[in-house]
């Protein structure tokens, strides 16, 4: 709702200068508000800033405070064609002297997260090497108005503290840092090597050895394609033996790749028994699981929680009624054209906090929340798919709420495109594409056409 109060400026706090960070810090200084990123690392990108340390690292990421933030392996390209994945006025362009692919490796998505955040002048507002450690409702007026924030962050190098008072708090620490893990009997018990696939990196350590990849996600297929050429048997168990035609070809070329069912359980002597009774005896675990949602910094009072990866209660996907608009979640939703929707929840954020709109009553808000759950266990969807959308109209419908633009349909087109050649090809996909006559729309939309290539940044490519 368009409010007719007079503008006002917050002083607000983000945490993160990953995408969504530094989309939220780019709205809200264009909305007049004054901005603080605290970024633990020491370059903007978030889970695309690549750490290869991963040595002092819990292998399975139990840790609350994890030292490592980047889930990335060193092979990684992109599962998305670039030209989907821009900021609505940023484009993904290719640049000369860089990876110029349609499926770039990581590196080059870090490279445009650089781009915008010089083109747009947000590293002055960056703290780097700064860890939040607390942040806290300060005990501040009447409850839900006038609420204010406590930021304690820790400069890493002095280990200085600073606590400070924001008026508003936007966490936008991401959702691929945090391993999820199943439970298996025996896990404790089992004396190999296991790990999560969030501190995997290169293959060459598992030369020789057996593997068992558990999670056939977009990572463990990708991890699974590359051991096929240093390990002596990967074995790849999955929820469901119905796999992708993709999927398919990638076992029946690799003599050394084999799908499994799921395990039953895990024996001291090096055994990984499945369901279906047979067994081998492993070298290594590497779960690719996924990933949890965690927020060790946050008391809300248990205003927000997290239950089995349903962040909650949550309108929208960004605020929590009691709390909104002066804390709201930039970047939780996942299966979706990610930088796009964050902008869009950034530019809401950003407008009501500047009282150019309003939320919707507390009442309109949790019945709205309520609805979503009711209709989320209609679907059958488990409670911790919960911010999984995989819709482009509800992307669109999110957008209304504030005038943004719809999804262009060629990006709708070239991601659905890209989905169905994973599904067939999954080794080859990334460079044989049969979409080139949309990709020439697509280049001669707006989007592509809107800022002259020559006056755009470029960042280093070896920096």
């Amino acid at each position: 709702m368009v409010s007719e109060r007079k503008k006002c400026s917050k002083h607000v706090g983000v945490i993160g200068a990953g995408p969504s960070g530094l989309v939220a810090a780019r709205e809200l200084r264009e909305e007049g508000h004054s901005v603080v990123v605290f970024e633990q690392s020491h370059e903007v990108g978030g889970q695309w800033l690549y750490n290869p340390n991963v040595e002092n690292e819990d292998p399975l990421g139990k840790d609350t405070f994890l030292k490592v933030h980047s889930s990335m392996y060193a092979s990684l390209r992109l599962t998305s064609p670039r030209e989907i994945m821009g900021f609505t006025d940023f484009p993904f362009l290719v640049k000369k002297g860089r990876d110029m692919r349609r499926f770039p490796g990581h590196r080059e998505l870090l490279l445009y997260l650089k781009d915008f955040c010089e083109w747009f002048g947000l590293r002055e507002v960056i703290r780097f090497n700064t860890r939040v450690e607390y942040v806290g409702m300060l005990d501040y007026g009447e409850f839900g108005k006038d609420l204010r924030w406590i930021v304690r962050s820790k400069e890493k190098r002095c280990e200085k503290v600073v606590e400070e008072v924001f008026d508003a708090v936007v966490v936008a620490t991401g959702h691929y840092s945090h391993p999820r893990l199943p439970s298996i009997r025996g896990m404790e018990a089992w004396k190999r090597k296991q790990m999560h696939s969030h501190v995997y990196r290169v293959p060459e350590p598992f030369r020789n050895e057996v593997v068992v990849v558990i999670g056939n996600s977009l990572s463990g297929q990708d991890i699974s394609m590359e051991l096929v050429d240093v390990a002596k048997h990967i074995y790849l168990s999955a929820k469901s033996l119905e796999i992708s035609e993709g999927l398919s070809k990638v076992i029946s070329k690799h003599q050394n790749l084999h799908l499994c069912p799921q395990i039953n359980s895990l024996h001291e002597d090096g055994r990984v028994l499945f369901v279906d009774g047979t067994w081998v005896i492993a070298d290594t675990i590497i779960y690719c699981t996924g990933y949890s949602y965690s927020f060790p910094f946050l008391d809300t009072k248990e205003i927000v929680v997290v239950d089995d990866d349903r962040v909650g209660p949550l309108y929208e996907h960004t605020f929590p009624p009691s709390l909104a608009p002066s804390l709201s979640f930039v970047g939780i939703p996942r299966k979706l054209i990610g930088f796009p929707f964050f902008e869009s929840q950034a530019k809401w954020i950003a407008e009501l906090l500047s009282g150019k709109r309003t939320l919707p009553p507390w009442d309109d808000m949790m019945r709205s929340i309520k609805e979503f759950y009711q209709s989320r266990d209609v679907d059958g969807v488990p409670k911790h798919n919960t911010h999984d959308i995989a819709n482009f109209e509800y992307c669109d419908k999110y957008g209304d709420h504030i005038g943004f633009p719809h999804l262009e349909e060629w990006r709708k087109e070239l991601c659905r495109s890209a989905l169905r050649n994973a599904d067939a090809n999954l080794e080859t996909y990334r460079d044989s594409y049969d979409d080139l006559e949309l990709l020439q729309e697509a280049l001669k939309s707006p989007h592509f056409t809107q800022l002259e290539p020559k006056s755009l940044p470029l960042s280093d490519p070896i920096n």
